[in-house]
């Protein structure tokens, strides 16, 4: 086993090098560094957003999710794949015709202040963190779980490693490394699904009953985690609305030359992320069949290693390393992403916009965003070594409650809504930002009466999830801080809606 996984995982970090080496020779200017030029074609594209979005939390959060808490797990599948819906119909196009390079960019179109684009690069900075914990915890058990080698060891790794991609790539590197992770992901999910189904008589139904039988009846009903229902509901809300505010998600939307590539991109990256997700059943329930919780959990207690048991149990320890491998291919394209977006909102929306006023050089941005890439991957490593014992796809679920609250309200009003102005922008960004942030902090996450968390206490808050609560005050708080400005810009928004919806460039 050692040997095949060594093997593989030296194939699969040789294949991401090279296509780093010749990224490299290509990324001179700041347009390659951060959008690869605009140069991707719509299914390039789209498989690198299906790359970027099918995470550690898809692949071994949701699996765990699922063979540990049955149709509970399923809420993270059914929530990621509806919110691409979201992203299709209401802000694919309005931001690749209003964006250059960072949602601040998109927004800044409109309200033309340094404090917005603070403001927002603030916002975009703190989901990528929460973004990247997710992504590390789940490569330190892959790495724990594989090579018996310590959690901090297996994360420093992978940290290097991805600060690697962006570093000498961009966005260029980025992109190629997610669109084979992308295809090696799909190929291991399917794989693994057949041999599931093989063991069924490719009868799902006797699937269901098997696993019924198994773990109870109430496996398969909504509840098997304890979770009330409107927890589940505040669960659902983060994930559909999530997506729509996701940096790193929306800074692929400006790697093509118009808004047609963007929605073709949308669509191609649907299809692949809709039948991943609905794959997402064969691998949970295979690994409550054929591993057993017990198992799961004995590999790492969150449940994170239930989808590489199971293709050691169906497929011998070269499957598993071959699953175990694309998972690390995974983990890699999509911290490479989160820690480029990142550095993005740094260099160009800090360093770029607000401390230079404009008037850096693309050289000087470039290396801003380096230097910035290298300060993000340590802060979010060590971070990631507080949270080894929780599940990724529960870590995830709040960089998506934090999106929803925080991006979404000023990207609909900025977009739709004709009175919306600079205060109102501030208002819904910082009021979305910080009421999730505490309603996280003095949730059940954090303050737990039987210690279980990082604070033995009792919640202020019962809800593992807050969205239900915190992305109805990032709304109210954009209404609330628009009315309270005299300010008007409705000149302003009649040329930001006919760009948004036409692609016509800015008028000089």
């Amino acid at each position: 086993m050692n040997i095949a996984v060594i093997s593989l995982f030296l194939a699969i970090v040789a294949l991401t090098l090279v296509i780093t080496y010749f990224a490299a020779k290509r990324t001179k200017t700041a347009s390659e560094f951060y959008t690869a030029g605009g140069g991707l074609t719509g299914w390039q594209n789209g498989l690198a957003i299906a790359g970027d979005y099918l995470s550690a939390a898809s692949f071994l959060g949701i699996a765990g999710a699922i063979a540990l808490f049955g149709f509970d797990g399923f809420f993270y599948s059914i929530g990621y794949l509806v919110a691409y819906l979201v992203v299709m119909f209401i802000v694919a196009e309005p931001l690749r015709n209003l964006g250059k390079y960072t949602l601040a960019d998109m927004i800044h179109s409109r309200f033309d202040a340094r404090k917005v684009r603070g403001v927002a690069a603030g916002s975009t900075i703190t989901i990528v963190v929460f973004y990247m914990i997710a992504q590390l915890v789940g490569a330190g058990a892959l790495i724990q779980l594989l090579f018996d080698i310590p959690y901090t060891w297996a994360v420093l790794l992978v940290g290097v490693m991805m600060t690697t991609y962006v570093l000498f790539g961009g966005m260029t590197a980025t992109s190629w490394v997610q669109i084979v992770k992308a295809a090696l992901l799909m190929i291991a999910t399917v794989l693994i699904s057949i041999m599931v189904l093989i063991q069924f008589n490719f009868n799902i139904l006797e699937m269901f009953s098997t696993v019924s039988a198994n773990e109870g009846s109430g496996f398969l009903n909504p509840g098997g985690q304890g979770r009330a229902p409107i927890d589940s509901i505040s669960l659902m809300l983060a994930l559909v609305l999530g997506t729509a505010g996701l940096p790193h998600i929306l800074m692929r939307f400006f790697t093509v030359r118009d808004a047609k590539t963007a929605r073709s991109s949308v669509v191609t990256a649907t299809w692949i992320v809709g039948i991943f997700y609905l794959l997402t059943i064969f691998l949970g329930f295979g690994a409550a069949a054929f591993v057993g919780s017990e198992a799961i959990m004995e590999a790492n207690p969150a449940g994170n290693m239930a989808a590489p048991l199971l293709a050691q149990e169906l497929g011998g320890e070269l499957f598993m390393s071959f699953v175990a491998a694309v998972a690390f291919a995974t983990i890699l394209a999509v911290v490479a992403g989160l820690v480029l977006s990142g550095a993005s909102a740094f260099a160009h929306d800090v360093y770029g916009q607000i401390v230079k006023k404009g008037k850096a050089t693309p050289k000087q941005e470039v290396v801003a965003a380096r230097l910035a890439s290298v300060t993000v991957a340590i802060l979010s490593i060590a971070l990631a070594l507080f949270a080894q014992n929780l599940n990724v796809a529960f870590l995830v679920a709040l960089a998506f409650c934090v999106a929803a609250s925080a991006n979404l309200p000023v990207i609909v009003y900025t977009i739709y809504w004709k009175r919306f102005n600079t205060a109102g922008a501030i208002t819904a960004m910082l009021s979305g930002l910080l009421s999730a942030l505490f309603l996280v902090a003095v949730s059940p996450n954090v303050i737990r009466a039987d210690g279980g968390a990082f604070i033995t206490g009792e919640p202020l808050i019962d809800l593992t999830n807050p969205a239900i609560i915190s992305v109805p005050i990032g709304f109210l708080g954009g209404i609330v801080g628009t009315f309270l400005s005299k300010e008007r810009n409705e000149q302003k928004y009649a040329e930001v809606k006919v760009r948004a919806n036409v692609g016509l460039k800015k008028a000089e």
